[in-house]
């Protein structure tokens, strides 16, 4: 909440109040309903309490951010997003139902109408908020793989098929150091028998601490010819506030090292080349290169000095407008991995289609893309961040298989 002015915070208490008067009009007309007046009353006390309890926690931890430790404030606002998320969400959904119902209602006799229209606006207040704590408890470490199939003709045509398994947004502070989470993920993935384990950034949420006690989860994971990794905006501590440039350098140095406790080869707008007897293939990686305010480390360029001779590439790059603005035609990269999004940890999918509000900001926003030979896959994330929850965008583990496509 450093982030957010006190007029933000004003704001945000403000429409709270004013939605939840708004819903309490229309709990009215359902509580009237019941002919125990006690049982009326403990119902709205209950609500007012949890009303005035969520607006007075905001205030005192704007007011109290400066002095609380990192690990506890982390906790302490994801756990007040989620309960104004699964507060207010259902709260506007159920005023807005059941103003609609009362002020369209023309085919209800009055009798009718004081039932059936608290009743539909109950459902409709319910419903999304039993689907957000859905979101919170149960969705949020159902951990999907996401198969992806390939052909190339950049490959020899007896090259052995290349599985490469693509992790993302790990976010390491937010799950709190519950290991055994992501240990179910490391299993995962280690039974996919990857050739290639890449990361695509953000390990952490922004400090160095974060990261206690993890390398001997992922030290775990398994690859027969590598692992690698870059870095995301979140790894360079660019959004906390620092009593000296040596304290975020530290930290920043800190994070850097972590990759080499667990075994991963840390791609800093450089490259490597796998070889074997058959093929040679190049493994790009680039620091953050995103659109302003999104900072740009990124050097394609430098990354791809010692591999330009080679035809098949693969290129790390955290966020995903990288890729349209310096990867596809100026560059012969075959595949980008790319992250950042989370796909907005909220999303529609019905058969081949797929919807999320974050497609407005971000034209590749999850899954693979293509244009003309080169592909783009965006990864949407194994970790969270900010809402403690996900709806209908489940934690990802990408396998893409890339096999030879035989020369015509």
């Amino acid at each position: 909440m450093r982030s957010f002015s006190n007029f933000t915070i004003f704001l945000l208490c403000l429409s709270i109040l004013v939605i939840d008067i708004l819903a309490f009009y229309w709990l009215q007309s359902i509580t009237q309903l019941i002919n125990m007046p006690k049982l009326r009353l403990m119902i709205h006390l209950a609500f007012w309490f949890f009303t005035i309890g969520l607006i007075t926690a905001i205030v005192i931890l704007k007011i109290r951010l400066d002095n609380i430790h990192p690990q506890r404030k982390h906790l302490l606002i994801t756990s007040l997003y989620g309960l104004t998320v699964s507060s207010f969400i259902p709260k506007i959904i159920f005023v807005i139902i059941i103003s609609f119902l009362y002020f369209s209602n023309y085919m209800l006799s009055e009798k009718e109408s004081l039932i059936v229209i608290p009743v539909i606006g109950l459902l409709a207040g319910f419903l999304p908020f039993f689907v957000i704590i859905y979101a919170i408890f149960k969705a949020l470490y159902r951990f999907k793989v996401h198969h992806l199939h390939l052909k190339t003709e950049l490959l020899p045509d007896s090259h052995e098929p290349l599985r490469v398994v693509q992790i993302s947004d790990l976010h390491l502070g937010s799950f709190n150091f519950r290991y055994h989470i992501l240990e179910r993920a490391v299993k995962i993935i280690n039974h996919l028998e990857p050739d290639l384990i890449v990361f695509t950034g953000d390990l952490v949420n922004n400090f160095a601490w974060e990261l206690k006690g993890w390398s001997e989860i992922l030290d775990k994971l398994k690859a027969k010819k590598g692992k690698f990794a870059v870095l995301g905006n979140h790894d360079y501590g660019d959004y906390s506030s620092w009593d000296t440039p040596e304290l975020k350098m530290s930290n920043f140095e800190s994070i850097k090292y972590f990759y080499k406790k667990i075994g991963f080869n840390l791609l800093l707008n450089e490259s490597v080349v796998i070889k074997n007897e058959k093929a040679e293939i190049a493994v790009l990686g680039v620091e953050n290169w995103g659109v302003p305010p999104f900072k740009q480390y990124g050097d394609l360029e430098k990354s791809l000095e010692n591999v330009r001779s080679i035809p098949f590439k693969i290129l790390l790059s955290h966020d995903p407008t990288h890729w349209p603005e310096e990867v596809v035609a100026d560059t012969d990269i075959y595949l980008t991995l790319s992250g950042h999004t989370h796909g907005m940890q909220a999303g529609v999918k019905l058969k081949n289609k797929q919807w999320s509000p974050i497609k407005y900001k971000y034209k590749h926003w999850a899954g693979l893309h293509k244009e003309g030979d080169q592909y783009l896959n965006v990864n949407r994330g194994l970790g969270w961040l900010g809402f403690p929850g996900r709806l209908g965008m489940r934690p990802e583990i990408t396998c893409i298989d890339i096999k030879t496509q035989p020369h015509a």
